[in-house]
């Protein structure tokens, strides 16, 4: 994980040295875990929507028709139509990815307590993706209803000819598991890595098509150094993300970004809207849905513990940007480490967030079902328009009455949803996450709204106009009446 350091403001946030000559500040903690070396990130702490598209066969050769085309719609808020998943992928996302890191099943105890003993509280919390170090891990992820990401898969292994062989009994090890739904690869490699992360993706798809190879990027605060790529921080990232896809030829992209701070105040860094329209513009070039590793605990000095209106508001941006997946860093601090707070604290209860989040997560994945076969067409915001970010068009087919104030700080994210390039549902956000705010969302035709809870669709309150009252940070899913 990445984690920026220094001051953070709007006109700039700086970058550390470890990370500007390109050294990851990360130590490698070696566990002892069912005979084998596990591998797991301790921090610095000074340092820091789209679903899956209705897919065409293949991957092969879409960049280069589509490249021009998309970066002028995509940052315009606008949606394409998208290429497909990589050949010879049979992996779907399925359910909304609702998982964490560094919490129950990955690791050794003390530091993390065992898949075994959690699985009960990780299910009640609404959590849907669990981390495995075994396959009795995954029989109890299975017994409780979760898919499980399994640890055994030594990135370095696979040019080796005689370690490949030990990359394939891990594979035929648990492929065929009814848990069985991601392997974990890596975390924030640098470009230079990728044509041997390629490799070893198109190893395992050989083997299992059916199951996702995860691998975690960094994000925008990262050097140019760090991700292997040179320019400014817009130039630098595109290319990181479009080499990404282009020589790893991943099923998902994952990244992580935490903005969430305090020094003699709460404020937060500029770039979270920026590395999501970045995120986005790929995901949808790529035809990949895309996870976002979003902030759960204080990472050291100059940080805030996000709490459960600020959970939520990470929850509902990452949907209505077209996001299939969240993962809270970290589940739990432990004594001594160098981050505080997560989900649950180190006596075992739950944080405010952690409570919080036995709502947010069914509520995150309800949505993202509904968003799922469909396109993100466009995020559009009311008021202050962050950077990286797009203002609502003039001749939008949803808006809301009153209008947001332009300089309205905290107004209201508008994402747009669809097919065939023509919007029939909105996720409206409401960017506040200290206050709730009701407003009235103005379509083209009678609306219903979607009730996250019980997953059903209640007429508009007044036909083509829907008040809506959305908690802070929360979000409420329109659509046109009669839609699919």
């Amino acid at each position: 994980m990445c984690i920026p350091s220094g001051k953070l403001n709007n006109a700039d946030e700086a970058v550390p040295q470890d990370y500007a000559d390109g050294t990851k500040w990360f130590r490698k903690v070696a566990d002892q875990v069912n005979g084998r070396r596990s591998t797991l990130d301790v921090h610095n702490p000074n340092v820091p929507s789209l679903k899956p598209m209705r897919f065409s066969p293949t991957f092969q050769g879409c960049r280069s028709v589509w490249l021009g085309l998309v970066i002028v719609l995509v940052l315009s808020g606008i949606g394409m139509p998208v290429c497909g998943r990589p050949a010879g992928s049979q992996w779907q996302v399925g359910a909304p990815i609702a998982t964490y890191y560094q919490g129950p099943g990955c690791g050794a105890p003390p530091r993390f307590e065992l898949l075994a003993t959690a699985v009960g509280k990780l299910a009640d919390s609404g959590f849907n993706l669990v981390w495995c170090q075994s396959v009795a891990d995954l029989d109890t992820a299975h017994a409780h209803g979760l898919r499980g990401m399994v640890q055994t898969i030594d990135p370095t292994h696979i040019d080796d000819p005689q370690r490949r062989e030990g990359l394939a009994a891990n594979i035929d090890m648990v492929k065929d598991h009814p848990a069985m739904y991601a392997y974990y690869i890596d975390d924030e490699p640098s470009a230079t890595e990728f044509p041997a992360l390629g490799r070893l993706i198109a190893f395992i798809r050989e083997r299992d098509p059916k199951h996702l190879a995860y691998i975690n990027l960094f994000p925008t605060y990262a050097s140019a150094g760090a991700q292997g790529t040179s320019g400014d921080k817009v130039t630098a990232y595109r290319e990181y993300l479009r080499r990404f896809i282009e020589e790893v030829k991943p099923d998902l992209i994952s990244y992580d970004h935490y903005h969430m701070r305090f020094t003699d105040r709460a404020f937060d860094g500029s770039d979270y809207f920026l590395n999501l329209a970045l995120v986005r513009e790929a995901a949808l070039e790529g035809g990949v849905p895309f996870l976002n590793v979003v902030q759960a605990c204080a990472n050291g000095p100059g940080w805030r513990t996000p709490n459960g209106d600020e959970g939520r508001y990470l929850a509902f941006t990452t949907l209505a940007y077209g996001g299939q997946g969240i993962a809270q860093f970290v589940y739990n601090a432990w004594e001594g480490a160098e981050h505080w707070g997560g989900v649950e604290n180190p006596n075992g209860t739950l944080t405010p967030l952690g409570e919080a989040l036995h709502q947010i997560n069914p509520e995150f994945v309800a949505v993202g079902e509904v968003l799922q076969p469909l396109t993100s067409l466009g995020a559009y915001h009311l008021g202050v328009v962050p950077s990286g970010a797009v203002g609502l068009p003039p001749d939008a087919s949803f808006t809301v009455d009153p209008a947001v104030a332009p300089e309205e700080v905290n107004g209201i994210l508008l994402g747009y949803f669809g097919t065939g390039g023509t919007p029939s549902h909105v996720l409206v956000v409401n960017l506040d996450y200290s206050k709730a705010v009701t407003t009235t969302v103005v379509g083209p035709g009678p609306m219903e709204v979607f009730d996250a809870v019980t997953g059903e669709w209640h007429p508009a309150s007044d036909g083509a106009r829907a008040q809506i009252s959305p908690m802070p940070g929360g979000g409420k899913l329109v659509r046109l009446r009669g839609a699919e």
